[in-house]
């Protein structure tokens, strides 16, 4: 298994350069966040033997359980909220991630703002997820509103908005969503585009992307859920 996830991670990360490369971009332009969720501790460690040190997490309950005891080994760790979060559990997630990616509505924004006044947290940056095919079911403001909300949460609320998430349709061609995403994120002078996953990080790098999440193509698949 330490082979397995350490052969995953240096073919990622050599192809992640030379897409880079091949699309105009500095070889170190885009970071991997191993998408962790559902894995156990074992295989986390098995990353951070072979370099890894950034992930990304759904559940801030299950991170909670997962990496504080690693940070204590690993200090360099960072760790990524890529699912949604709920305002019931916005004081632990702000204390346990560096990296926020779904600040998805105002609700939460204003959460956030009162949360970041009261005092120092641990999450330095936050990200605006954007619901670029408008799916009702998905989590993220739509790209109509997405303007004056970031703007919002930029200006009157203060917040550390570093950049944008998306995750587009299973069914629609990707490429149009990043791009659609980078346009938003250039509009507002936002460096950071956190797009692709395992299925589409190819597409995600030649449209900008500055952080792919990827999970099952370096751990492995899911396992099915027992009957």
């Amino acid at each position: 298994m330490t082979d397995m996830i350490r052969t995953r991670l240096e073919q990622i990360r050599t192809e992640l350069a030379g897409l880079a490369i091949a699309a105009g971009r500095p070889a170190d332009a885009v970071q991997l966040v191993a998408v962790s969720k559902t894995k156990p501790v074992e295989a986390v460690l098995e990353a951070l033997g072979a370099g890894q040190r950034r992930f990304g997490e759904n559940r801030v309950q299950e991170a909670m359980a997962k990496f504080p005891e690693l940070r204590g080994e690993f200090p360099d760790l960072i760790l990524h909220l890529i699912g949604p979060l709920q305002t019931n559990k916005l004081k632990e997630a702000l204390e346990t991630f560096d990296v926020i990616e779904t600040v998805d509505r105002p609700k939460l924004a204003d959460a956030m703002a009162q949360a970041y006044a009261k005092g120092p947290v641990r999450t330095k940056a936050l990200l605006i997820q954007v619901n670029t095919g408008e799916e009702p079911q998905k989590a993220g403001i739509p790209p109509r509103e997405a303007d004056d909300f970031i703007r919002d949460c930029i200006e009157r609320l203060k917040l550390p908005i570093a950049g944008l998430m998306c995750i587009p349709p299973v069914d629609d061609e990707p490429s149009l969503h990043f791009a659609l995403l980078h346009s938003i994120a250039r509009r507002h002078g936002l460096g950071t585009l956190s797009m692709g996953m395992s299925a589409d990080y190819p597409l995600a790098v030649q449209q900008g992307a500055t952080h792919v999440r990827i999970g099952s193509a370096i751990f492995g698949e899911r396992p099915p859920l027992s009957a």
